[in-house]
This record gives structure tokens, sequence and C-alpha cells, in this order.
């Protein structure tokens, strides 16, 4: 295929993918002011991120081997309609729970969009090449990352359109998205007729949600060390040992347990259990600091994340191009590991009044990293497994860098919520006695403050209290993306294929 044949047939994907980022991104910076309506608390917040992110956790896999089953435009073209489904209910929710739920279903949709994604890519693209294509999708994800929280903030500071809006936003590009696949992707499709592995798919599933359950009223219903704690954890791992004997006896399983012998993607996949957790946590938080702790308004906490997206922007364009010049890859990874760690280490020392060229280069240094790390895990492990298994290899990757982002956002915004309250006693004797008051009911509601309606000294104290909350967040995730960074220093540099997996099938068919 020439460069314009595969960019025509990556433009409806790239537009799928485009709309699948927008749906969480646009939400960001208007989370506070919808859980806030919506009479929703911390645990509220958390959860309207991590439920897409569980759906997107489990679903990934699913859809992966689904690729390997049947037609990748009929799975993305599903995954679509999943997507819109889930945005409709979405911008109806008349509580927390509703836009939970809904944000489940999007989490479907979005789960097959980000993984078919690459699978496609993968199919039609060398090894060799794919750096340059992957810093296309490196970019959509940018624009969208960067175009989202700014859409968002826009749409609820705009009184005739509010935050409903914001979940409505990404329907009309994936109905473009559905007539350009249409159109524009179309690839070879090898029938296989083999079961699905749907009992893997449930149990897996189970076992991620109970432990998101365990994780999210921990510290808050109950203490980490108790016999619910106990109880969860029990239960996580029973499910966890019925989905891995599962796949041993499956002829498809979702998660070949076989590909974890190839030390590459094993290493691959714990680095990117590791990068998702600072990946999600790292971006976040930073709506409501912006918003709580820099009383900065939806649109203006878009804006400023924009050193975020630009560094990711940057190097996740820069390094595709050089990768397919130079066939190297590691150094990327481990620059990308180190830029990580200190961007988050660094941010362990923000506070409310901290100034904001502080806080943007850390942001740029964060962005910098993500961009060097997470194309190039999955690109060293399609590296290593032939067509058949491409698709199950590619979304075990993009399954572990899911996970560790839901078990990090629900224990980070756990944590969050404890650091806040304590931030906020230890501070609140500096207060008035009628201040104090104040700040003891609207600290205690369970619901997110409006910071507009406080009297100013309430509002510092209170501001005072999140900033420093958030960073102690950005410190205590540091060490996780030192981890990643350790890990990838035993990746193997593999050099990378000149072929790709529609020519490796078509060698095989013309062999037999």
């Amino acid at each position: 295929m020439t460069h314009a044949q595969i960019m025509r047939a990556l433009s409806g994907l790239l537009l799928g993918l485009f709309c699948a980022i927008l749906s969480s991104t646009v939400v960001t910076n208007a989370l506070p002011r919808i859980i806030g309506d919506l009479g929703g608390g911390q645990s509220a917040y958390t959860w309207v991120v991590t439920s897409s992110l569980l759906t997107v956790t489990a679903s990934t896999p699913l859809w992966g081997k689904l690729s390997d089953l049947f037609s990748k435009k009929i799975l993305v073209q599903s995954a679509l309609v999943i997507f819109v489904l889930g945005s409709l209910i979405a911008g109806f929710a008349p509580n927390p729970a509703t836009l939970i739920a809904a944000r489940v279903i999007q989490g479907v949709g979005g789960g097959g969009l980000s993984a078919l994604g690459q699978v496609v890519l993968a199919a039609m693209i060398s090894p060799r090449e794919r750096g340059r294509y992957s810093g296309y999708l490196g970019a959509t994800f940018a624009v969208a990352t960067v175009g989202g929280p700014l859409l968002g903030g826009v749409i609820t500071d705009t009184s005739w359109l509010g935050w409903r809006w914001c979940l409505f936003v990404g329907i009309p590009f994936a109905i473009v998205a559905l007539i350009v696949l249409q159109r524009t992707l179309n690839l070879p499709l090898t029938k296989r007729h083999v079961k699905v592995d749907w009992a893997g798919a449930f149990f897996v599933t189970a076992a991620v949600s109970t432990l998101l359950v365990w994780v999210t009223f921990a510290d808050d219903k109950y203490d980490w060390l108790s016999w619910q704690t106990y109880t969860l954890v029990g239960i996580s791992l029973v499910l966890t040992l019925i989905f891995l004997y599962i796949e041993t006896k499956v002829s498809e399983p979702i998660i070949p347990l076989r590909l974890f012998r190839n030390p590459t993607i094993a290493l691959a996949s714990v680095a990117s259990l590791f990068v998702g957790i600072a990946l999600f946590a790292g971006t976040v938080f930073f709506s409501q600091y912006f918003q709580l702790a820099r009383g900065a308004s939806p649109t203006m906490s878009g804006v400023m994340t924009i050193p975020l997206i630009g560094g990711l922007f940057i190097s996740s364009t820069v390094s595709g191009r050089v990768i397919t010049r130079t066939g190297k890859w590691k150094g990327w990874l481990v620059a990308g590991g180190i830029l990580l760690t200190a961007g988050l280490g660094l941010l362990g020392m923000l506070r409310y009044d901290t100034p904001y060229l502080y806080t943007a280069s850390c942001m740029a240094l964060i962005g910098l990293g993500v961009g060097m790390t997470l194309q190039n895990l999955v690109l060293c492990t399609q590296n290593q497994v032939s067509s058949h298994d491409l698709g199950a290899a590619s979304s075990t990757v993009t399954f572990f860098r899911s996970l560790g982002g839901a078990v990090g956002v629900s224990v980070l915004g756990s944590i969050l919520s404890s650091r806040i309250g304590r931030h906020a006693l230890e501070t609140i004797g500096t207060l008035s006695p009628e201040d104090q008051a104040t700040a003891a009911k609207a600290s205690g509601s369970g619901q997110l403050p409006d910071l507009a309606a406080l009297p100013v000294p309430v509002r510092t104290w209170l501001e005072g209290a999140y900033g420093q909350a958030i960073g102690d967040i950005f410190l205590y995730v540091a060490p996780v993306a030192l981890i990643a960074f350790l890990v990838t220093l035993f990746i193997k540099e593999v050099p990378l294929r000149a072929s790709n997996g529609l020519s490796q099938d078509a060698q095989k068919e013309r062999a037999s």
C-alpha cells in the first residue's frame, strides 16, 4: 500500500479514535461542575472516570481477540455505535449513578476504538514503518486531548449550552467516522470458525470490578486493613484464578498466556501497567487542581493543561519519525521513563500558590515522557508476534495500561479524599470561629465545594487543602513511574520487521 492508500484507510479510524478520546477529555474540566450539579462527591467524581476505564480495561482484550476472528471494519463500526448509545444516555443523566452507568457503556465502545486502532495499523504497516504512522495516532491523541478540555470548558461556561453538551459533542464525530469507515477501510477477511472466550471476558471483568470497589471505598467506608478488605481482595483473587484456569483450557483465549513466555511481551505489559497508573493519575487530577486549588474556570483549566499535551504531541510525532528512519526504539522508552518520573516527582511540591511556570514545566516533562513510551510499548510487542496473535498481543498491552489507570485513579482518588480532609483539619485553626463553622459545613457536606460561594478566608483555606493534597498524589505516583522506567531497562531491543500483518497472512496462504 502506498502512503496515500494507507492514509485513506486510516482516515475513518483516526476519526473514530479522535471521537473516543474526545469523549473522555471533553468532560475533564467540566467534571467538578457536573458532579456539583448532580449532587455527587469525591467518590462519584472518581467513579465517573474509573467506570469508563474499567470497561475499557475489561473489553480491550475481547475486542483484540475478536479482531483476530472477525471483520475489523465491522468491529470498529460496532464500537462507534456502542459509544453513541452511551453518550446519549450520559447526556440525559439525572444523577451520578446514571452518569456512571452511561460511562460504562461509553467505555465498551472506547475500548474497541482504542484496541482496534492499533490492530488495524499493525495489519497494514510493517513494524519498521509503523513508527511514522504511530505518530499520526499520537498526534490524533494529542489534538483530541488538548481540544477536549478546551472545548469542554467553553461549552460548560456557555450559558445556553451547559455541561450536558460536553457528553453530546462526540456523537456527530462518531456518525461521520461511521460513514468514512464504510467508504475507506477495506481489509481482507480471513474467516476462522472458533468460539469466543465469553467466560474469560466475564471473569476478568468481575475480578477487576471487585478490585476497584475495594480500592474506591478503602480508607473511607472501612480501613485498608479490615474484614471488608480481606473479603473483597479474596474474591478478586479467586475470580482471577478462575480466569487464568479458563484461559488455559479454551482454544482461543482473550489473553493467550503463552504470549508471556516472550520476555519482551511480559516486560512491556508490566511497564504498561505502571505507565497507566502514572499517565491517568497525572492527568485526571489536574482539572481538580486548577479549578479547586487555583480557582480557574473550566475553560482556563483546559488552557492551563496545554503544556502537557504539547509535550505529548511533539514527542510522539518526533519519536515515531525517528524510529521509522533508524529502526531504533529502546532509547525512546528509556528517555520517556526518565522524563515521566522527573515530571511527577517535581509536581510533588505542588501547592495552591505554586507559580504556573513551574507547574507548566513539570506538565511538559510528563507529556514528553508519555509520548515516548505509550506507542513504543505496543510497537515492541507487535514486533514479537505473528499475524495470528497481532490483535491479542496489542490489546494485552493496552489492557494492562488501562488496568493500571483504572486501579491507580481509584486508589489515588480515595487517598486524595483522605488527604484533603487531613490537611483541612490541620489548618482549620487558622480561621476565625465564624469562618470555622462555614468551613466545617463546606468540607463536611460530602460534595465538591462551590468556591465562589465561600468567604475569602474559607476559600483560601480550602484551596490550600486541595493544593497540598493533590501535590501529595503526584509525589506518590513518581515511584510508580520509576518502576516502569526500571522495567523498560530490561526490554531487549529487537530489530523491527519489514513485513506487515497482511503480507504475513498472504505468505502463509501461498505456502499452504
